[in-house]
């Protein structure tokens, strides 16, 4: 069984219907995969829909039925803290809620599903891109 956490971005182009959504619609919807989304995840939704105004309603009606999601504790958040200011010295963009799905991958021994240019490089990133 292959594990994955979708990231925001690979999220909003599933939602989308764009190419790069119909690669991770395969990736959701195989049989062989088991999906995760940390909660972080979908505090980064909620605002990219609110700032355009749109509704995430339906959208996390979906998501919660396609993925479970991965919840946080204060270890995990201490440890995101310390993965955080690691990374940033070489990935000076990178976010807080990029680290969370990154950690969230990394506990799970899974991949994260994203587009993000902040990942590339890194080994437990599936790049759709």
């Amino acid at each position: 069984m292959n594990k994955f956490v979708i990231d925001a971005y690979a999220w909003i182009e599933y939602f989308n219907g764009t190419k790069l959504g119909i690669k991770v619609k395969e990736i959701l919807e195989s049989p062989n995969n088991s999906i995760y989304t940390n909660a972080i995840t979908i505090s980064e939704l909620v605002s990219s829909y609110k700032r355009n105004s749109l509704s995430f309603e339906e959208e996390k009606k979906i998501l919660l039925s396609l993925s479970t999601i991965y919840e946080i504790n204060l270890e995990f958040a201490e440890e995101a803290g310390k993965l955080h200011a690691g990374l940033k010295k070489e990935r000076k963009h990178i976010s807080m809620a990029d680290i969370f799905a990154l950690l969230s991958a990394r506990k799970l021994n899974a991949k994260v599903v994203t587009g993000d240019e902040n990942f590339r490089g890194l080994k437990d990133v599936y790049m759709l891109k």
